[in-house]
């Protein structure tokens, strides 16, 4: 399984343009060992769009199995907050391989 044939794939050409911006940011973050934290502001900010957008594309792509949230944000006034932390689902984590989930159409 390549990269290539997940961006050629139906599951990826149909998302919105916002969906595929977000993957783009979180594939930039991603390392073998960790989840990758990022969150609406960030998200919001980079892509640009509305917070509706960004919370509607997180939503969208762990519903298409691409993400999976694998650790929930955490937000204090006193203390550091945190962002949600997520497994991208066509990259290998850990000694694990790819789940590939959004070829199985998880929604």
């Amino acid at each position: 399984m390549t990269l290539r044939h997940m961006l050629e794939s139906d599951a990826y050409q149909q998302l919105k343009p916002q969906e595929k911006a977000l993957m783009t940011l979180l594939h930039i973050h991603w390392r073998v060992d960790d989840h990758v934290d990022y969150g609406i502001r960030e998200a919001m900010k980079k892509i640009p769009c509305s917070k509706a957008i960004a919370m509607r594309s997180f939503k969208n792509l762990s519903d298409k199995g691409f993400i999976t949230c694998v650790e929930e944000s955490l937000f204090s006034s006193r203390t550091q907050s945190k962002a949600r932390g997520w497994r991208l689902e066509w990259m290998p984590f850990g000694k694990e391989k790819p789940t590939n989930y959004w070829e199985k159409g998880r929604d």
